[in-house]
């Protein structure tokens, strides 16, 4: 159910803006691999800003030629949810005005928030592949950039939900702001991802098509565009799936209900083992990822 459009192909290093590149002194460096890997995420903080460039120049290449350019992606969001609002309050005898503004908001977390932050940072090395070739910028700049470019088609998508309240006059008051903390956490986690599923991707090719499939599955068992409430009582088995968590932390605030300590705690819990695992195989990876790719 992902409808993003996938990573353009890589621009020329003559179109982007020129930057300090001394923190690449990393790279001459020896080390252990843990002190490379640290040399490198600290060139990537320090170059920060080119990696927003880079994101930024992903966006409008890939929309290069449009009338509408992004918000092509906004119409088409905007009519499913539609389509599917009408369809599913049907099939599961929910009120409109309860049900649309869930599925909107949680069609626009899933598709352009997880679903493609998780499917784009299996790609993110493998799609950077002439400018880690031919430079010595830090590998995790990609990871910087994979998650910028993400968070601004999310931004121009969450207009539909926001829409969607408007129309029905369902707004979630000051406990919106509870999202902004979860939403970083999102941030974070999609770096992570980039090292990991960014690593493990670039040697075995089989992976992405696999991860897309499991996403499939995955938003199917959680609760996109059914509610947890139809569960009755057995919703508390949702907890068992980290998804819901990361999803609700997000989703619920938006919604102007305050999500559960048991929900906060498993999705802490999975960034964390997330991070862990993701540290890990960067670590071990990272000097083996030039000839991978």
């Amino acid at each position: 159910m992902n409808s993003s459009s996938p990573a353009p192909k890589e621009p020329e290093m003559q179109r982007l803006p020129k930057h300090d590149l001394s923190p690449l002194k990393f790279d001459q460096r020896r080390g252990s691999p843990a002190a490379r890997a640290w040399d490198d995420f600290r060139g990537a903080c320090k170059l920060w800003r080119l990696g927003v460039m880079l994101g930024w120049l992903d966006i409008k290449l890939r929309y290069r030629g449009s009338a509408l350019g992004p918000f092509w992606l906004t119409i088409t969001s905007a009519i499913m949810v539609a389509s599917m609002g009408v369809l599913y309050s049907r099939l599961f005898h929910q009120d409109m005005k309860v049900y649309l503004p869930f599925l909107a908001l949680s069609l626009t977390l899933w598709q352009t928030g997880l679903s493609s932050l998780l499917q784009e940072s299996c790609t993110s090395f493998l799609d950077a592949e002439s400018i880690i070739r031919s430079s010595r910028l830090p590998l995790l700049l990609q990871a910087i950039r994979v998650v910028v470019r993400n968070a601004i088609v999310f931004a121009h998508n969450i207009i539909v939900p926001v829409g969607v309240f408007a129309i029905y006059h369902v707004w979630p008051g000051s406990t919106a702001l509870l999202a902004l903390p979860s939403l970083l956490l999102w941030g974070l986690d999609g770096f992570a991802a980039c090292m990991l599923l960014g690593s493990l991707c670039a040697r075995f090719r089989d992976v992405p098509p696999i991860i897309g499939a499991l996403l499939q599955i995955v938003f199917y068992v959680t609760p996109v565009i059914w509610q947890p409430q139809q569960l009755a009582g057995k919703a508390r088995y949702l907890l068992y799936n980290p998804f819901y968590a990361l999803l609700e932390v997000v989703r619920a605030p938006l919604l102007g209900h305050i999500p559960s300590i048991g929900v906060w705690l498993v999705a802490l819990l999975t960034s964390a083992v997330f991070w862990v695992v993701a540290i890990w195989a960067f670590v071990r990876v990272r000097s083996r990822l030039v000839f991978w790719i």
